[in-house]
């Protein structure tokens, strides 16, 4: 079950890797800038976005909506909306907890990534 785990996350880290790092090229390219810099970049602006994105998934509160379809509440400027809400189930705040440290975990593993293979500063 670990080792299903751990290959899982390996497997998401490799993605998200290779994807920021083709992007990073690509758009390195297009703006001229070097390749050590456009990939040093991605890897810092990805995993800034992620650390941020799990931040904000973590802060969601235990109020779900109930449901999609309209309701009849009346809202300024005359929108409608359904606004009834219930209470999240302990496995949907686990899991929200659990997303939010893989999106952390991820922005962080780039962040270092990024830093590895910045050539402004040396680590030694």
């Amino acid at each position: 079950m670990l080792l299903a785990a751990l290959r899982r996350l390996a497997l998401l880290v490799g993605l998200a890797v290779g994807v920021t790092a083709v992007v990073s090229l690509l758009l390195g390219a297009v703006l001229g800038t070097s390749a050590g810099r456009a990939l040093t970049l991605g890897f810092y602006f990805t995993g800034c976005f992620l650390l941020i994105a799990g931040f904000f998934l973590g802060n969601r509160g235990p109020a779900r909506v109930k449901s999609e379809e309209p309701g009849a509440s009346i809202l300024p400027f005359g929108i409608t909306a359904d606004r009834r809400l219930r209470w999240a189930t302990p496995s949907e705040q686990y899991d929200t907890i659990r997303s939010s440290a893989v999106f952390i975990s991820l922005g962080v593993v780039l962040i270092v990534i990024g830093g590895v293979i910045d050539s402004r500063h040396s680590l030694f």
